[in-house]
């Protein structure tokens, strides 16, 4: 129902964070690369909303979630907590490995350029 708006909200923290951290804090790999968990999230959010628009659980006249209008809030909120909460956190995880496998690449790519040199 609104499973999609945990990773949603997550984009814009991150999106907000990386523009808000000083100059020094982004040197740090995970800060640098914040924007990758911008994408990821907006992404996945972006194609959950079309498959619940196909769905008929969105609606494009207020309250826009049937859940909403069919007075199943307690359940959408559930669905949120549960879903969203573990899709935001599995693609944080997924994140989290992305960019230690894209530093683990990086140093080594500067080992053997110092080899070669």
């Amino acid at each position: 129902m609104a499973c999609f708006s945990v990773p949603l909200a997550t984009a814009v923290v991150a999106g907000a964070a990386k523009n808000a951290l000083p100059e020094s804090a982004r040197r740090n790999p995970f800060v640098a690369r914040l924007g990758w968990l911008g994408k990821l999230m907006f992404g996945g959010s972006f194609l959950l909303a079309i498959e619940h628009v196909y769905h008929g659980e969105i609606i494009f006249t207020p309250p826009f979630l049937t859940a909403v209008r069919d007075g199943n809030t307690a359940e959408m909120l559930h669905e949120m907590a549960t879903r969203g909460v573990a899709m935001a956190i599995l693609v944080c995880v997924v994140w989290a490995a992305m960019v230690s496998v894209s530093i683990l690449r990086e140093r080594s790519t500067a080992r053997h350029a110092e080899i070669r040199a």
